[in-house]
């Protein structure tokens, strides 16, 4: 009996994604192993496969700046409410615009989509966010992100391709708009709402840019702030260690091993949550894109 022979594309092929699939988790790899290993025997380079000196030095020096549990908290707070606020009015917004009846669906459209292609700058949003009181104020990093155009954009179109009898039937039924829209439609709306949430939570949980530009007070910083301050801090004090080196001056961590801690600890929780909304975020973005 002749034996099959393996058909060569498949093979090629599989060795081919097998390469790409380590190019992409090296360079993962790579930051753990060299945030795991000892800052200054690290100097020395050679760090490929496995960790040469075990040290959690960097992590020591990540976690023992005082403002970053209460830079973690604020970062904690912005994710959560933000992100469920920005759904909740994301959600209400695109529904609205799904009702050919309303009123005023066509102003909101376009309300919506200038401000998508022009603003205002950086200057006249400081001084609207100062007059508004939002300057120092944690809800700076939640108020002015509870809607953005590319999601409302998102949920219209997948609303719109909602059945039609659903709602028809529940309105024969005496569905309010506000039954028809907790009852029918956000739990229909399940993988396009694990999409946005996954953007925007993202979004809430990498930004530095709003404590940078609003926040004076470093106790109201998020923990990317502070992190970022660990690194300039920490690139500060190996220039000093440099110019201290004859009179016995010797670091114990170094900018660059704390930049690789400060990616493992920022990233892993993501990661940690990516694969609970996976299985919705491909349905959601194939369901929900906008179609041309």
């Amino acid at each position: 009996m002749n034996k099959r022979k393996p058909d060569l594309f498949a093979v090629v092929n599989g060795l081919v994604m097998l390469l790409f699939t380590l190019a992409c988790i090296y360079p993962f790899y790579y930051v753990l192993i060299v945030s795991l290993n000892d800052p200054l025997d690290a100097q020395r380079g050679g760090l490929y496969l496995w960790v040469r000196s075990f040290s959690f030095e960097n992590y020591k020096a990540i976690f023992q700046t005082s403002e970053l549990l209460n830079a973690y908290q604020i970062t904690l707070f912005r994710v959560i409410v933000g992100s469920v606020l920005h759904l909740l009015l994301t959600a209400m917004f695109a529904f609205a615009l799904t009702k050919k009846h309303f009123v005023f669906r066509r102003f909101l459209t376009w309300w919506m989509l200038i401000p998508m292609y022009f603003s205002g700058g950086l200057i006249p949003t400081y001084v609207v966010m100062d007059m508004l009181g939002l300057v120092n104020n944690v809800m700076v990093y939640v108020l002015p992100h509870l809607l953005a155009t590319f999601h409302i954009l998102i949920l219209r179109t997948f609303l719109n391709e909602l059945p039609a009898a659903l709602e028809e039937s529940a309105v024969i039924d005496g569905a309010s708009d506000f039954s028809l829209f907790w009852r029918i439609v956000v739990p229909l709306s399940t993988p396009v709402l694990a999409t946005v949430a996954l953007f925007i939570g993202v979004f809430h949980w990498n930004d530095w840019f709003s404590g940078f530009t609003y926040m004076t007070s470093e106790d109201l910083w998020t923990a990317q702030n502070v992190l970022l301050k660990i690194i300039q801090t920490n690139e500060a004090s190996n220039i000093a260690s440099i110019s201290k080196m004859d009179a016995g001056f010797k670091a114990t961590v170094t900018a660059e091993s704390v930049k690789m801690a400060m990616l493992v600890i920022t990233t892993v929780p993501v990661i940690v949550v990516y694969p609970f909304l996976q299985k919705y975020f491909v349905k959601g973005m194939m369901l929900g894109s906008v179609k041309g």
